[in-house]
């Protein structure tokens, strides 16, 4: 196995990753490319984070009865069941106390706002520098910067959010544009000596004063994290050393621009006969784009998840896999080179800063706490699956060597990495007898995504109320916007905040399945809340002209999963927008969404779930048990391998 390369391939995919949210951490932390803010879904959301502190015994009251009503709701809810009739309609007249924000800016206006934005920032920022230390408490330093770190956000968010979703090139390169203004910001933000000592005078007094011990926890939290943001952006280096790592850092910066740049804008294909596409559904085929390349007939396969991943898992020739996968592999051959820079300049930021490794430089704010624990884990780890690999390798093997004798192809022996989706679905159709092809017709995209969000809804005690027609402003005439409110909300008091979906493929758009959370939730400094703006972005199969869009079970569980992510977003109850939703160790940013993938395994959900897209019948019972039945034998399979039987003893 090439180690170097399966590394490069790997921090690849932890650069596109990261790049999504890195104009966020930017201000809070000096490398680019430390860490990456994901989305999560907490657990205990059931008991939402209190943010206690200077409120009034009314506003603590209301926010009491929220949460207890929130709670009752919850644990006397069915998430199977249905609202009571008349709820939509109840809630369509209620207005949200926040308006969410617009979507028509101009190329020009975003670059401005972006700027007008840092200005702002910055003004506070001298503001705070110039402080007497005497003056430096909590509410002058710590409040204040929290207070213009979350005003920036609601501004700098969405400005950079155009160049994943916007059609107009213009303004996706402009958005590109406010994004490096936003990320270069940040750096010279988190060097500034002047802001950390103002901090660290701060912390001083509040210890000394015995003010500290009188905070809430969040603003403990508060305090801590700021100054250790300097620390960790080396503002305890000498000054020379400051200057080398700034430099470093903002090439960093652009580095990760440039790369998530052409991620976005990435927009290939490769193209096949249909003989090449012999095994391919019909359905997927009429999909792509057909031309005509001199006497025969041709198709072009984007790159996208719905048209490429069918050629993996049903195309018959092997050379027709193969080519897939590597024209797949090498579309982003132009960011080889930014990755190997980002690699390098990770290498001596972390040496400047003292950290052994890159490694031991991320994992410090996260929950291993070390490169060395993350590499003990993650060999302990391989050690206990190499032994399932090896067996499950095997059996696929004969699989491809009985599919090879049967239809006549060389068989030299090897099981290669186009192989396996393929020779994954032929075993799951002849073991369980189940074919994913079928399973599809009872997931129609119309179907799926109402469900899903009813499952969620009945769940989590909320309701998500469309906004239409003239109220409705979106970046395209595809995403759908709602207005989210507790269940049982009569007046403004129930709004939870705002959700888009955009769904499906087009042109330059994010080519994955992610979820931002653009605006966060906070309290403001008059007491009042700012709600939040979380959006998914998924690319969806779109229709074809023998049948509507269908959705592999996989496609269900990833769009449930991401939904569990949107619903952290807009359930997270923080007093400070830093902590708000993502600010989760990133370790742990997917666990809860993959225990509530765990739904898509339930009877009764793939039942409400499934509507087949002509019959318009629900998954009938033996389908669902083979489901469940693929499931079970996929986790039993691995748990022989990570357990290992008790001796006998007899």
């Amino acid at each position: 196995m090439d180690i170097s390369g399966l590394s490069r391939r790997l921090a690849a995919t932890q650069l596109a990753a990261t790049t999504r949210y890195l104009h966020k951490v930017n201000r809070r932390r000096p490398s680019l490319l430390s860490t990456s803010v994901g989305i999560t879904f907490y657990p205990q959301l059931l008991s939402r984070a209190q943010s206690t502190g200077s409120k009034s015994s009314s506003q603590q009251s209301h926010l009491q009865q929220r949460r207890r009503r929130l709670s009752t709701t919850i644990q006397n809810t069915d998430p199977i069941s249905c609202f009571p009739r008349g709820t939509e309609d109840h809630m369509a007249i209620l207005t949200p106390p926040q308006n969410p924000p617009r979507w028509d800016h101009a190329p020009q206006e975003v670059v401005q706002s972006m700027k007008d934005a840092i200005a702002t920032y910055k003004t506070v920022s001298d503001k705070v520098a110039a402080l007497p230390s005497i003056e430096c408490n909590f509410d002058t330093v710590f409040a204040r910067l929290a207070d213009a770190e979350a005003r920036f956000d609601v501004v700098a968010e969405p400005l950079t959010f155009y160049q994943n979703v916007a059609t107009s090139k213009e303004l996706r390169d402009a958005s590109t544009q406010a994004e490096q203004l936003q990320r270069d910001f940040g750096v010279e933000e988190s060097m500034r000596l002047d802001v950390f000592q103002a901090k660290i005078a701060a912390e001083k007094n509040l210890h000394e004063s015995g003010a500290f011990k009188e905070l809430t926890s969040e603003q403990q939290r508060l305090v801590k994290k700021m100054v250790l943001d300097g620390k960790r952006a080396g503002l305890a280096l000498p000054e020379e050393d400051r200057t080398q790592l700034m430099a470093l850092q903002k090439e960093l910066s652009q580095v990760a621009v440039e790369f998530m740049r052409n991620f976005n804008e990435e927009d290939g294909h490769i193209t096949f006969t249909r003989d090449e596409l012999e095994g391919v559904p019909e359905d997927v085929i009429s999909g792509y784009a057909k031309r005509a390349e001199g006497d025969k007939e041709v198709y072009d396969v984007t790159f996208k998840t719905p048209d490429i991943f069918p050629v993996f898992r049903f195309a018959v020739s092997p050379t027709t896999r193969q080519r897939a996968y590597d024209a797949h592999e090498s579309r982003l051959a132009i960011n080889v080179p930014l990755l190997e820079r980002a690699l390098n300049l990770r290498r001596r930021i972390a040496s400047v800063l003292g950290y052994k490794t890159w490694a031991d430089y991320v994992t410090e704010v996260k929950m291993v706490k070390t490169g060395g624990f993350a590499q003990t884990f993650v060999d302990d780890l391989e050690a206990k699956l190499r032994p399932i690999g090896i067996k499950e390798r095997e059996i696929l093997l004969a699989l491809k060597k009985e599919e090879h004798e049967k239809r006549g192809f060389l068989f030299d022996g090897e099981f290669y990495i186009w192989d396996y989706r393929y020779y994954d679905r032929l075993f799951v159709e002849k073991t369980l007898n189940l074919d994913d092809s079928l399973v599809k017709e009872y997931f129609p995209v119309s179907a799926v995504v109402p469900a899903i969000l009813s499952i969620y809804q009945n769940l989590l005690g909320v309701k998500f109320v469309e906004v239409t027609g003239d109220k409705k402003g979106v970046w395209h005439p595809e995403v759908q916007q709602y207005a989210v409110w507790e269940r049982d909300a009569n007046d403004d008091s129930g709004f939870v905040g705002y959700c888009y979906l955009d769904l499906f493929p087009r042109a330059a758009k994010y080519s994955h399945a992610a979820v931002w959370g653009l605006l966060p939730g906070y309290d403001l400094p008059s007491g009042d809340r700012h709600y939040p703006l979380t959006t998914m972005v998924a690319n969806l199969a779109k229709p074809t002209p023998e049948r509507p869009a269908l959705m592999r079970h996989d496609d269900v569980t990833t769009f449930f999963h991401e939904m569990g992510h949107v619903f952290h977003g807009l359930l997270s109850r923080t007093r400070y927008s830093r902590f708000h939703g993502t600010a989760v160790a990133r370790d742990f940013v997917e666990a809860p969404s993959q225990m509530l993938e765990n739904w898509c395994w339930e009877r009764k959900v793939l039942e409400k779930m499934s509507s087949h897209y002509e019959k318009q019948v629900p998954l009938s019972a033996d389908l669902i048990e083979k489901i469940i039945q693929r499931f079970v034998i996929l986790h039993m399979h691995l748990l022989r391998g990570h357990f290992k039987s008790p001796p006998n003893n007899n």
